[in-house]
């Protein structure tokens, strides 16, 4: 990477564990099963696409609390033979009946944290078979085996896990029978590392492996896909949603997902869209994702000096913090599922060089309270801003990532992998977790909550229409220099991904840190925006950051203003990354030690 490079005879620096270097096939994730599975497919001569789908398929057994195969998926990745980023859209998009004037008449508000009323259709397992048909080389038996094996004869439930079923114990046991049977066997809490097992999931499985019939290989995968399209997964998930089941409104309420909805869905690759920030092209998903806010963020700290945004002083967390914060404001006043000609006229406008020159100009001495959206020409969207938290208690809403205090109840998956040919691909899996909705006995897992990121208000960009994705949160990332693929990353995090991404990039790329050695440093995250999950509220200056930075940082930042909750010393992010040097082949890999899970592999 660019940046301040280290003198051949300074000591190296000291970091959790070491960046992995090779020539053959780097993996990291959020689990050490995924990177392992995906590094066993390397191994056996798998390309990185098939090695990606098979530790995803892994990521449902072993981290069913941070996501599963009722949820989404977004990828950025690129082939040997074309390196132009592309991103996999598989983001569900909301059911036919998912409309405002059905969620008003419900008595709701905002679109419920927990429940399948808040489903979008399950994008994940249909967008990573069409992945491994169009640009793997394995069978789809092959690259299922290892999640099968895991689902019959268990993995250990990681302390994460058991903290999340502990949370939701009473909400199963009380409102969700089927999740208290699957998740509470004999009606006794996991401990850690106890072994949990998931037969209906591996049933579910090896039916669609089974259904995956044809003369070719392709030919088979998408039989699978129409199998879990059009036969006895979505008649099973339509049919359970439709019974009225306890929502995060303290209400019951019957979901709107249908058979036909899940025949609707179909996975696309789309052109990336791109950012420079220190000689290095940022590839993101569009504006139905949160991605452009890592773009925007970087072509604001682009006006500044190396000095300024330096993340271990006061004043760069000061700037950068500054910073997130106006992108996270024109995400709330711009982004959504758009019509591509409006959001290719929002992109340029809000990555503009002179719109990027007045929003960095923006950044003072002290921290704003405020929403600040710019001007590009569009009347911006004015969201609810709200601080109080509801009434209701409502266990297994939002995504369950870390939390302003630091405590962690989980939170997405990652997972990033590269292999000798130079492949890369970078893969942020998530939703339906088995707290967000009712476990389907038949299929061994839940609907998501993806459309509670979506508003009850026909005038927002990011509003609830049948057919429009929700304004994701996933938001991984891929970098290329001169052209060619250089790195993939990403990390869980929800509102946070972006911003623990830029954290990244600048030690990295400006600063010339080593990839562990910039995971290992000490992370922040601003709150000063609306959440992209129920209850949808905000803290006005909010700054959370690891004790790590330090007491006189600390001070600074709230003499400049800043509402500051200091949260545990390991307790931000749980970023991966895998990187390649086109000119050498020199391949690298590094892992989140926050959480004691994520792990790096390769060769």
């Amino acid at each position: 990477m660019a940046g301040q490079q280290p003198s051949p005879t300074d000591a190296p620096p000291h970091t959790t564990r070491p960046t992995l270097r090779g020539s053959f096939g780097m993996c990291a994730s959020t689990h050490w099963l995924a990177s392992a599975t995906a590094q066993s497919v390397l191994e056996r001569g798998g390309n990185a696409f098939d090695a990606a789908t098979a530790g995803a398929f892994v990521l449902h057994v072993a981290e069913p609390h941070l996501n599963g195969p009722g949820g989404d998926l977004v990828a950025v990745l690129a082939t040997a033979a074309d390196p132009s980023p592309r991103v996999l859209a598989g983001q569900g998009h909301a059911p036919r009946g998912a409309t405002i004037e059905h969620f008003r008449a419900e008595g709701l508000d905002h679109v419920p944290g927990a429940g399948a009323l808040a489903a979008a259709v399950p994008g994940a397992v249909d967008s990573w078979l069409w992945l491994l048909g169009a640009y793997g080389t394995w069978e789809l038996a092959d690259v299922l085996a290892y999640a099968v094996d895991y689902a019959e004869r268990g993995v250990p439930a990681v302390p994460q896990l058991t903290r999340v079923l502990a949370t939701v114990e009473d909400l199963f046991r009380t409102h969700w029978p089927t999740s208290y049977a699957q998740w509470l066997p004999g009606g006794r809490l996991p401990r850690p590392y106890d072994t949990l097992t998931n037969p209906a999931y591996a049933r579910t499985l090896r039916r669609l492996t089974a259904a995956g019939t044809g003369a070719t290989r392709t030919a088979r995968i998408d039989a699978a896909r129409r199998t879990w399209r059009t036969g006895f997964v979505a008649a099973a998930l339509a049919g359970f949603a439709a019974v009225p089941h306890r929502h995060s409104s303290g209400r019951d309420h019957a979901g709107v997902l249908t058979a036909a909805d899940l025949t609707d869905f179909q996975p696309s690759l789309e052109p990336a869209v791109t950012a420079e920030f220190r000689g290095t092209t940022v590839a993101k998903a569009g504006l139905w994702s949160q991605g452009p806010v890592l773009l925007q963020a970087l072509t604001l700290l682009g006006h500044f000096g190396d000095a300024e945004i330096d993340p271990s002083t006061a004043a760069g967390i000061h700037t950068v913090t500054e910073a997130l914060k106006l992108a996270m404001a024109d995400r709330e006043a711009y982004y959504g599922h758009l019509d591509p000609a409006d959001a290719e006229t929002v992109l340029r406008r809000l990555l503009s060089p002179r719109y990027s020159a007045e929003r960095a100009a923006l950044i003072g001495e002290t921290a704003s309270t405020t929403l600040r959206p710019g001007d590009i020409g569009v009347a911006p969207y004015a969201p609810p801003l709200v601080t109080a938290q509801p009434a209701v208690r409502a266990d297994g809403v939002g995504e369950p990532t870390v939390q302003q205090t630091g405590d962690t109840r989980g939170d997405t998956c990652h997972l990033d992998v590269v292999d000798r040919w130079g492949n890369l691909i970078s893969a942020t899996p998530s939703g339906g977790w088995l707290q967000s909705s009712p476990t389907v006995p038949d299929l061994g897992f839940a609907l998501g909550t993806r459309l509670q990121m979506t508003w009850l208000d026909p005038a927002a960009p990011a509003r609830l229409a049948p057919g429009r994705r929700p304004r994701t949160t996933l938001t991984p990332t891929l970098l290329l220099r001169g052209g060619r693929p250089v790195a993939a990353l990403g990390t869980p995090g929800g509102d946070q991904q972006d911003q623990w991404q830029l954290l990244y990039l600048v030690r990295t790329l400006a600063l010339g840190l080593d990839p562990q050695e910039a995971i290992d440093a000490p992370a922040f995250h601003t709150t000063a925006v609306p959440s992209s999950f129920w209850p949808r509220t905000w803290t006005p200056g909010g700054l959370v950051i690891e004790e790590r930075a330090g007491e006189a940082v600390v001070g600074e930042l709230r003499a400049r203003g800043h509402a500051v909750t200091v949260s545990g010393p390991w307790s931000q992010g749980r970023l991966s990354v895998v990187t390649r040097d086109p000119d050498s082949g020199l391949l690298r890999a590094a892992a989140n030690p926050r959480g004691a899970q994520g792990y790096a592999a390769g060769r």
